[in-house]
């Protein structure tokens, strides 16, 4: 999904409270577990992840991999925190994608 600069923005912001939900540690990052960022995302559709100091990756390789295999943007990295977001399919747990500000 593309988002506009607007979109980024309050994505940004609201996330700006949140405490990282995953860790890439000394393991690296798999597809296996992009899965789970997914599945965790489809009720959550906004959430943190962090690397951990002995991991081998940076944020750009891991951000590059998350875009990759998933349908996940990658809305922001602050140091060695990702911003992750995706649109639930469930109503319900749009709690982000419904307050979007509209693109042009």
């Amino acid at each position: 999904m593309k988002l506009t600069g607007k979109q980024k923005r309050f994505l940004r912001a609201e996330a700006h409270d949140m405490s990282p939900l995953f860790q890439i540690g000394k393991n690296g990052l798999t597809v296996e577990m992009i899965r789970e960022f997914e599945d965790s995302l489809e009720n959550k559709e906004l959430m943190k992840v962090q690397l951990l100091q002995n991991t081998d990756w940076t944020t750009k390789e891991a951000k590059e991999l998350i875009e990759e295999e998933s349908d996940i943007t990658v809305v922001q990295t602050i140091g060695r925190v990702l911003v992750l977001y995706k649109r639930a399919e469930e109503e319900k747990y749009q709690h982000f994608s419904s307050r979007l500000p509209r693109s042009n």
